[in-house]
């Protein structure tokens, strides 16, 4: 994930001697040292924060701003001299040695940690973020993730970090491409002007972005943040800054001042501020800004290159000394190892953060591993020296391990097969998908699902429907129809179901807790004559809070209170005979469920313009230690039926909350299907032979189908539509 930068000079001669400060190419000598040592100071704070704090530190964003100032710095400036010579084949083959090494080694061993250690309900996913991350799109795979209420909830992937790692890669080939092309159309056309052409282009793009980061951040925080476009600024920054720093001079007291300023900012902005919820909004010119002038507290020697590094702020000095190069050295595989060996011993143990000790034992073999990488992958295949010059421009312990044919050969045999086993895993879940079409058609005597707790219904002994690996997909027909708006989408999507000609309707309407009740709804429909009109949108019951927030994940969501409003114009206008929607929802870290005051103007506005509510209670929603639960995973990994459930005191409370909602609102009829879902004391993962969950909350389409008749009977109590 970290910066690029050119071949190195020898390294630093002693501990407590700085190495020589330089800017531009490791081979001229001309190289600051300084933010080798940044480097490495912000990946221990992604790994401490990480590791015993679960916490942003902000250092990702100082990555982004070097990873700028580097590359896109050099590129800038060599772009700009005359007669400079345009080669972006050598730039991307400089790529492809200094990133994809080290990254297919830790794919592979993250895949066999997958395989000996996860689920084997999450190797779909892994398999899917594996081949993002070899084509540098993972952000945008996780972004898609984050918007995505179908699996927004699953447990944190071990490749989750490397969306910074693609947003580098992504800049990287785009400022290539812009720059190179900009000089080569336009050198000739505006000679000395070329320079300002190009600044005034970057500095537009970079407000651009910056600007459009704010839109993003405020829209949809959780998807802005893995956005290119939205981070796009931090690196053109650092882009700007390399053009200009070499004409930057200041003295020296107002650099040392500059300096202790810039580091105590990074050191401190994981602390302050919660970058996860705050990034990458204005709230990110912290990290960069500060490493923006942690850059420019040295600018004289770069300027001067006669400057002794004696005459550099105390801070640069120290972190130019060798072992902080020498952990900005191997920040780049570091970075690539703490993050799936956390994630990976969490869910070998079940425990939800590490301690001290284990926290230490895990940061100590990540760095023993990126030593490793970095000595024996990174340097051997990504050094060698210039043609038609000796290797004496790279350390000599470089140049004892040159790039071999079999290390090479043997890095791309491990990408191929990481590659070819992603897509026979992804080709597998389809034919498992298509199996599971024929999920619908299930014998209600083989599979009687909630008919086993609610008629006592006989149980045969037969594999459990829908399997750990189908369940994800036992999708309601709604969301397969694209009839539910997902967290981007404002507009409001209506789809009719059940008996689409009868005169009877009634509106399905909130979030995916409503929409899961379409399977039986549908049928119902179907059987007794009446037509179902929904009304949905991903995390969004219908409430009157201004500032909403995502239920399970926290994260704001003001776009839910503009939709709710719209849809209930919508529902008052179209007048139907019954509105079904949830009246309850899981208390926040109290164990039970809870009538939101939030949902009271909701019930008032129905009542006002006569609309008859029928109120289904909540499903339960299965935590454990803070954490949404999978019973498919626990299944997956040898549990049973009763082991990954959960008690329903936990999840549900002895009283329907909403119990006294129709003393106040005669108009509302309510609806508690708990007892089809739990027994007296236990909610079990698996009734009558059907898994119940898809995922820790919603309900899989078939088990919500054996819960046709029990809904029925319960719809045709409170209308009095049919006995």
């Amino acid at each position: 994930m970290l910066t690029l930068a050119p071949p190195r000079t020898a390294p630093c001669t002693d501990s407590g001697t700085s190495a020589p400060f330089a800017m531009g190419t490791r081979e001229s000598g001309f190289y600051r040292h300084d933010l080798d040592g940044l480097r490495g100071v912000a990946i221990a704070l992604v790994a401490v924060f990480h590791i015993w704090f679960g916490r942003v530190s902000g250092g990702v964003d100082v990555f982004l701003a070097l990873s700028g100032f580097f590359f896109g710095g050099r590129l800038l400036r060599n772009a700009l001299l005359p007669g400079a010579s345009l080669a972006p084949g050598t730039e991307i083959i400089r790529l492809v040695r200094r990133l994809l090494p080290a990254l297919v080694v830790v794919l592979a061993a993250s895949a066999v940690l997958t395989i000996l250690v996860q689920p084997e309900t999450r190797r779909e996913t892994f398999a899917d973020e594996s081949l993002a991350s070899l084509g540098y799109y993972q952000n945008w795979e996780l972004a898609n993730t984050a918007s995505n209420y179908l699996r927004a909830g699953e447990a944190v992937s071990p490749l989750q970090h490397i969306w910074s790692m693609s947003v580098q890669g992504q800049f990287y080939i785009a400022f290539l491409i812009l720059i190179l092309g900009w000089a080569f159309l336009f050198r000739k056309l505006l000679g000395r002007h070329l320079r300002t052409s190009l600044i005034v282009l970057l500095t537009a793009l970079t407000i651009a972005s910056f600007v459009y980061a704010i839109i993003a951040h405020n829209a949809d925080q959780a998807t802005a943040y893995y956005n290119s476009f939205a981070r796009g600024w931090e690196l053109l920054l650092g882009a700007l800054v390399g053009a200009h720093v070499p004409h930057v001079k200041w003295p020296m007291w107002l650099r040392t001042v500059v300096a202790f300023i810039a580091l105590a900012a990074i050191l401190s902005c994981g602390a302050f501020i919660n970058g996860v919820e705050e990034f990458p909004g204005p709230w990110a010119l912290v990290p960069v800004g500060a490493t923006m002038l942690f850059i420019l507290s040295a600018a004289n020697r770069m300027a001067d290159p006669h400057v002794t590094s004696g005459r550099m702020p105390l801070p640069n000095r120290v972190l130019a000394t060798k072992p902080f190069v020498f952990l900005g050295a191997m920040a780049y595989s570091l970075y690539l190892w703490h993050w799936p060996l956390l994630i990976f011993w969490l869910a070998y143990t079940g425990e939800t953060r590490a301690d001290l000790l284990t926290g230490a034992v895990i940061l100590l073999v990540s760095g023993v591993l990126a030593w490793l990488t970095t000595k024996s992958v990174e340097d051997p295949l990504r050094y060698r020296a210039p043609a038609g010059k000796p290797a004496v421009t790279v350390p000599l312990r470089v140049r004892l391990r040159r790039p071999t044919i079999v290390l090479g050969s043997i890095v791309t045999l491990l990408g191929v097969a990481l590659t070819a086993t992603s897509f026979t895993w992804r080709e597998h879940m389809t034919v498992q998908r298509a199996n599971g079409k024929e999920l619908s058609g299930l014998s209600s005597r083989d599979y009687p699902g909630a008919r086993a707790l609610v008629n006592q219904a006989r149980v045969p002994k037969l594999p459990m429907r829908p399997t750990v690996l189908e369940a994800a997909d036992d999708l309601p027909q709604s969301t397969i129809d694209k009839c539910i708006s997902n967290f981007a989408d404002p507009s409001l999507r209506k789809c009719s179901y059940g008996s689409v000609a009868a005169t009877r309707t009634i509106a399905l309407a909130g979030g995916s807790h409503a929409e899961h009740w379409i399977t039986a709804l549908d049928l119902l429909g179907q059987l007794k004559g009446f037509r179902v009109v929904t009304y949905l949108k991903m995390g969004c019951p219908l409430l009157a809070e201004r500032l909403p927030r995502i239920p399970g994940s926290g994260e704001p969501y003001p776009q839910c209170f503009d939709w709710a409003r719209a849809a209930m114009r919508e529902i008052v206008a179209d007048r139907p005979d019954y509105v079904f929607t949830t009246v309850t929802r899981p208390k926040d870290t109290q164990p039970g469920d809870v009538m939101p005051e939030e949902y009271m103007p909701i019930w008032q506005t129905f009542a006002d313009n006569g609309l008859k509510v029928l109120g289904m209670r909540d499903t339960p929603w299965l935590v454990r230690d803070g954490e949404p639960f999978f019973p498919r995973d626990c299944l997956a990994d040898g549990g049973g039926a009763t082991t990954c459930g959960i008690d329903r005191s936990v999840v549900l409370g002895d009283v329907n909350p909403a119990s006294d909602l129709p003393k106040r609102f005669p108009l509302m009829g309510l609806l508690d299907m708990s007892d089809a879902l739990c027994r007296d004391e236990y909610c079990r993962a698996v009734e009558g032979n059907v898994l119940i969950y898809r995922d820790s909350h919603h309900l899989s389409a078939t088990y919500v189908r054996s819960m046709t008749p029990e809904l029925g009977r319960r719809i045709g109590a409170v209308t009095g539509w049919w006995p």
